[in-house]
């Protein structure tokens, strides 16, 4: 990334939450300084010298938002088998991470939330991020999985059994830093044998993991494809359901009345229904995703319906999933009944009020300055984001 002290972009509009406007954007040192009426903004940058100031012609153009990718793993790359990573290295599985989370920030994601590495892998990358020494999004991570012994995701997770092992487990990753805790409350797709939507983690083990995150009001995410599971994550008082395949009207109402998150991930199924056991996707895992996806328009009707509040999160990483692909989710969104309105909404503002992020997710004064610029309204046309012309990570241009 290039290293600059402020822009001044002119002549566009801005489309965030509040809709699509006429506006310039004032960056200063990182920071949205000033948006609106071209005056007003250009004084807000009066004092910075002409060679400290990079003007960005954004005529016949849209400033919006970075996007935010409220579910990743980023030791992943969408190779077709997941299990073949697991002898890799610590080593690889860094330059790995690296790599993508260049890929997404260069995408126009400018913040990650990533639910599941190998060890301190992810958390610190998000430090790495933070201090300049790699180039990516903002990374929030919850360290290890919390799981059954023997359950979804075991070749990575933390194994607990018994709710004082899983709140100890909770403890070890609040303890490592975690922004959020992650647990399996079901099955999983990826991992063989696994019953994709039969329930794990018990209520009483559930309880107690979110009662380890209460004292520091960290937020809870709980990977949750079978009506049971989401439900009994739901009692727990989890922050948001990852997946909820098969999200049945009595769970999406559960949802909608406690105000918890749903992040649909539909680009995990479409990467493994799409590709199938012919690009060298296990036949077990194809086999489940095919039975869930019959599943998953059932599970969008639902949530609309109930209005369940929803967050951009798409499990790059997963077979065929890839970081660069990201701002495909918005586009699948729409497919299954969000307006390109409420997909953008659904990958700013309410992936920053799931992330606990106050100053991320908008084009407004006194926010960060995550912005991309975009050739289309997206407002208007949901596949504007999958070609940024520029993108701002932090107040400073993506190269």
């Amino acid at each position: 990334m290039a290293h600059g002290d402020a822009y001044l972009f002119t002549g566009g509009r801005v489309a965030d939450a509040d809709g699509t406007r006429r506006a310039d954007v004032a960056v200063i040192d990182g920071g949205i300084a000033a948006v609106g009426d071209p005056d007003a903004v250009a004084a807000a940058v009066a004092d910075v010298p002409d060679e400290e100031l990079e003007r960005v012609d954004a005529s016949d153009r849209v400033v919006a938002p970075g996007l935010i990718d409220a579910h990743v793993h980023v030791m992943m790359d969408g190779r077709p088998d997941v299990a073949t990573a697991v002898s890799d290295s610590d080593y690889t599985a860094s330059y790995r991470a690296a790599s993508n989370l260049d890929a997404a920030v260069s995408a126009g994601v400018t913040t990650v939330r990533d639910l599941g590495s190998r060890g301190t892998l992810a958390l610190d990358a998000g430090e790495a991020v933070a201090a300049g020494e790699i180039d990516g999004p903002r990374v929030l991570a919850c360290g290890r999985n919390v799981i059954m012994t023997g359950g979804h995701g075991n070749w990575f997770g933390r194994e607990a059994d018994g709710p004082a092992e899983v709140r100890k487990a909770a403890r070890e990753q609040l303890k490592a830093g975690a922004d959020v805790l992650k647990c399996m409350a079901t099955g999983g797709v990826l991992t063989e044998g696994a019953v994709t939507g039969a329930p794990e983690l018990t209520p009483e083990e559930l309880a107690a993991f979110t009662d380890a995150a209460a004292p520091t009001d960290t937020p809870t995410a709980a990977h949750a494809h079978g009506e049971t599971g989401i439900k009994n994550a739901v009692e727990a008082g989890i922050s948001s359901i990852e997946h909820g395949t098969f999200m049945d009207r009595e769970a999406a109402e559960m949802m909608a009345e406690r105000g918890t998150y749903w992040v649909p991930t539909a680009s995990a199924l479409r990467g493994i229904v799409d590709n199938g056991v012919e690009a060298g996707i296990p036949e077990d895992a194809v086999a489940k995703a095919e039975d869930a996806a019959d599943r998953f328009d059932d599970a969008w009707d639902h949530a609309l319906d109930a209005g369940v509040s929803i967050a951009m999160g798409t499990d790059a990483g997963t077979p065929f999933n890839f970081f660069e692909e990201i701002p495909q989710e918005l586009a699948h969104m729409v497919d299954y009944g969000l307006s390109p309105e409420r997909a953008l909404e659904a990958a700013t503002v309410n992936a920053a009020d799931l992330l606990g992020l106050d100053d991320v997710g908008r084009v407004e004064e006194g926010y960060q300055a995550d912005l991309v610029v975009l050739n289309a309204d997206p407002t208007e046309d949901v596949a504007a984001w999958q070609d940024p012309e520029a993108v701002f990570a932090r107040g400073e241009r993506v190269e």
